[in-house]
This record gives structure tokens, sequence and C-alpha cells, in this order.
């Protein structure tokens, strides 16, 4: 009964997490989008000009710049108007932000269970289970040695992150469009792999 209830939670802190990862992507709340996708874009054009030290302690400095600056002004404020309102960050500072045994207990499990599988699969394909499957990612290795050439990786992080921001909107704007692309090129992709495994000995009989 332990081990359902736990997996119970597991799925519903997943199934909120998609959704709100969802909203954001299709810009749900165009505000809250705005917002996270010039974060992460203002933190990694700053990554590509300074190290990561120094946009972190830039980064620091911007936010104890403006705490600092908004506690002296509420505090000469309340001088002048002789109010006692406090600290400006009362409510703040007594919010909870530790994190329980449980939910601590709750997210190593799903962090356990996503590098299980990851290690179980890359098993999988370095020690050739599926000659296909290993043929598949050794060329999408060699692919990726051609894209590591032409990128660094905050470059493909950055094309990743607008990716992520901007191609789900246009898939919903342009769905049979894509469908239809999409389509010819799976296919295509299928009409290779069934040539390759045509010619390969193992792997036409394993896909007996």
């Amino acid at each position: 009964m332990q081990a359902t209830a736990d997996s119970t939670k597991m799925d519903c802190v997943w199934s909120n997490w998609k959704s709100q990862a969802i909203d954001l992507l299709y810009w749900r709340d165009i505000r809250q989008t705005g917002i996270v996708f010039g974060s992460f874009l203002l933190l990694l054009f700053s990554l590509t000009q300074f190290s990561v030290v120094s946009v972190v302690a830039y980064l620091a400095l911007a936010a104890l710049s403006a705490t600092i600056s908004f506690r002296i002004y509420k505090s000469v404020l309340q001088a002048v108007q002789k109010t006692d309102e406090g600290h400006p960050f009362k409510a703040y500072l007594e919010l909870e932000i530790t994190l329980s045994q449980e939910q601590i207990q709750k997210y190593t499990d799903c962090l356990q269970l996503y590098v299980n599988s990851t290690l179980k699969e890359l098993r999988r394909l370095f020690l050739v289970q599926d000659l296909v499957d290993s043929l598949k990612f050794a060329v999408l290795m060699w692919l990726l040695t051609y894209v590591g050439a032409l990128f660094n990786g905050l470059t493909l992080l950055l094309m990743a992150v607008v990716s992520m921001f901007t191609l789900p909107v246009v898939y919903v704007k342009h769905q049979a469009q894509v469908d239809q692309y999409l389509g010819l090129v799976r296919t295509h992709i299928n009409t290779v792999v069934a040539k390759i495994q045509a010619k390969i000995p193992g792997a036409k009989r394993h896909a007996e």
C-alpha cells in the first residue's frame, strides 16, 4: 500500500510539473512565459560573455543592490513618516523554505528512477542488445561530432531554449503542414532502416 501511495504521489508531482511546463512553452500566460524566457536568454547571453563565476557574482550583486536599496528606502520612509511598518521583507523571511524528509525522499526517488532508466538504456545501446538501435545511436553520435565542431555547448543550449519556446507555438498554428512533412520524413527513415535491416543478417533475424 505504501509503495502504491508513493507511486501515486510521484505521478501527481510529475503531472503537475508537466502541466506547468506545457503552460510555459505554449505561452498560456504571456507575462509568466515572457519572464521565464527572458531570464533564460539573459542568463545564457551573459554566460557567452563572462565566466560562470562572474555571472553568478553579478547576479548576486544585482539582487543584493536591489534588496539593500529597498530596505534603506523603507527605513528612511518609516523614519520620516514616523510609522512602524517593520521589516519590508518580513513576510518572505517568515516563509518556510526547508524541505521535509518526505519531499527529499520523493525527489530522490524520482532522480533514481531516471538515472537507472538512462543507465539501462546506455548499457543496451553500447553492448549491442539490438544491432539496429546501436547503429542508430552510432549515427547520432557521429552527427553530433559535426554539430560540436560548428557550435559550442552554450550556443547549442541557447538554440535549444529558443526552440523550446517557439516551436510548440509554431506547431500549434501550422499543425497540418508540419504533420504532413513529419510523416514524409518518418516514411523515408523507415524505408532506409528497412533496407539496412535487409542487408544485415543479424538485424534481419532479430526483426523476424
